[in-house]
């Protein structure tokens, strides 16, 4: 009798999940799709191509001498000419290394946008690589160029030497901290607003709210403002606490970094409004909500640079919304930019939001 009073709960429960196919879809086909584009991206993507800055010495040093007899030489839109040198790694595989003459200052602020890992240096006899130690990618960089310029027997590793970059801005904390300060608003509004809609849609709180003598837009305005609060109050936090243990300090303009903030949570607030505008299904929610975050958390340069991904897709993965708060909060806090460089990131960001925000308030399902 238990077997049979167990066996029928278990073919209703399934018949309830079949009759639910959204459910079935978020829950195994889109883990699959995820798995197979991340494959793709990954596993078959075109040969690695590494940027790398060296300051031009003289014609007869060591390091033009061999970029002369091993790299191909060609010339970019701006006239100026880059070294192309392609190896093959039984490690690493076949990568393509992307030699390109700049000035110091041009090399420090590649580093700080995270065009560049490192840049190297020739004095003499001797190859600098400057380079911040914490960070992975320009270790392993300068352990492939080191193997590289060993292999062709031009430099002896005890005449080469790593010169680790101290300067505001160039160290991977820093180019992490505004990374983690764009993330916190994406998920601060993906989840505190979206989550909370649909939840409260599913336990009819929503409808019994409009119930009462009010004002629906009244609603959300407060739900929205609120939200924004705490993510304020989140993000001052995390600024003050990587002050004063990294030594972060903001070298731009306050009010250009608090008008990126606010273009971002408008431009989030929108999308997080848009994506639980009608379903009241928690299941559905939590991967909606991580088709909206989890490929801008990946794509959008918040842990490494995402001109490490192919070139063809760098032009859309900067058109991201979490992509362009996250290189104007860099550019703010790092570089020193005011208002005028962020003001067209702002401006796409604001339209964003108004523009979802309007489209998900015109379809939105109360109960």
């Amino acid at each position: 009798m238990l077997r049979k009073e167990l066996w029928t709960l278990i073919v209703i429960h399934l018949k309830e999940l079949i009759r639910e196919p959204e459910v079935i879809f978020w829950g195994v086909g889109f883990p699959i799709l995820m798995a197979w584009g991340l494959g793709i991206a990954f596993n078959k993507k075109p040969d690695v191509i590494q940027d790398v800055a060296f300051i031009q010495p003289a014609d007869n040093s060591k390091l033009m001498s061999f970029l002369d007899r091993n790299a191909m030489v060609s010339n970019t839109s701006d006239s100026s000419k880059t070294y192309n040198v392609t190896v093959k790694d039984s490690v690493f595989g076949k990568v393509t290394f992307q030699f390109i003459p700049v000035t110091v200052n041009e090399a420090i602020r590649g580093i700080k946008q995270g065009q560049f890992q490192l840049f190297l240096e020739n004095s003499g006899n001797k190859i600098s690589y400057h380079l911040d130690p914490a960070n992975p990618d320009a270790r392993t960089i300068q352990l492939q160029l080191s193997q590289l310029f060993n292999s062709k027997d031009q430099y002896p590793v005890n005449q080469a030497s790593i010169v680790p970059m101290k300067l505001q801005g160039t160290r991977y904390v820093d180019f992490l901290v505004p990374g983690l300060l764009s993330l916190s608003v994406m998920m601060a509004c993906m989840w505190g607003i979206s989550y909370t809609i649909i939840e409260r849609r599913k336990g009819n709180i929503l409808r019994r709210m409009v119930a009462t003598p009010m004002h629906k837009g009244n609603l959300l305005v407060a739900h929205l403002t609120a939200r924004l609060s705490v993510t304020f109050l989140e993000s001052a936090l995390l600024l003050l606490f990587t002050y004063l243990y990294f030594d972060i300090r903001i070298q731009g303009s306050l009010f250009a970094l608090f008008l990126v903030f606010i273009s971002g949570n408008i431009a989030f607030t929108g999308i997080a409004v848009l994506f639980s505008s009608r379903t009241s299904k928690t299941e559905i929610g939590n991967a909606i909500i991580n088709v909206v975050t989890m490929p801008m958390m990946i794509l959008s340069g918040i842990f490494f640079s995402y001109r490490n991904f192919p070139e063809w897709t760098i032009p859309i993965i900067r058109k991201l919304p979490l992509t362009m708060v996250a290189d104007s909060f860099r550019s703010i806090i790092n570089e020193g930019v005011g208002i005028s460089q962020v003001l067209g990131n702002t401006l796409i960001l604001g339209a964003i939001g108004i523009i979802t925000l309007i489209a998900g308030m015109k379809i939105f399902k109360w109960y």
